[in-house]
């Protein structure tokens, strides 16, 4: 589903939970640090990641997330994760997304992300779409603005990180701005 250049997004299968448990692996400090995943041990094994591939499932068919993995082209490897989560009975949602620390710099999440877009206003019919980000994660601010994310301030404590609140920039699109 949806392909650029270097990399192309799809729907997560049962078969990807192997590379999905390895990716998390390999990068589960960085994870850790910026996103609101699990740091329990648990979470770091092959059924915790089946469950979690068929929970993604159970929440697209009620409409409540859809979540997609990040392959490169040349070799479908899974480099990272992007998703977006609906709330209650309003036409946005949120967006979410990860990349292997060996393929940043690379401008493969700012393409994830504008396939990603092309699924939610064309596809999904939603009418806007935000992103937060740590005000310390300049790169990922970097990569919604250059997808045409407005930053419109700063949510105090707004999602508890390894035990910690941490502010976030809240960032959005709307689907006329969807270019």
């Amino acid at each position: 589903m949806g392909q650029k250049n270097n990399i192309y997004i799809r729907e997560f299968v049962t078969d990807d939970a192997e590379s999905l448990l390895e990716l998390n692996l390999a990068n589960r400090t960085i994870f850790e640090a910026i996103t609101p995943v699990s740091n329990d041990d648990s979470f770091y094994i092959l059924d915790a990641h089946l469950k979690l591939i068929e929970g993604w499932k159970q929440a697209k068919k009620l409409g409540s997330r859809y979540d997609f993995g990040i392959f490169e082209s040349s070799n479908n490897k899974l480099i990272g994760m992007i998703a977006l989560y609906k709330f209650g009975a309003s036409e946005k949602c949120v967006l979410g997304y990860s990349l292997d620390k060996g393929h940043h710099g690379k401008g493969y999440a700012t393409e994830a992300v504008r396939l990603i877009l092309e699924i939610a206003f064309k596809e999904l019919g939603f009418h806007r779409v935000e992103a937060g980000v740590m005000p310390r994660n300049i790169g990922s601010a970097r990569v919604l603005e250059k997808s045409g994310f407005v930053k419109e301030g700063l949510l105090r404590d707004y999602l508890k990180i390894n035990g910690i609140w941490e502010d976030h920039y809240m960032f959005s699109i709307l689907e006329n701005e969807f270019y």
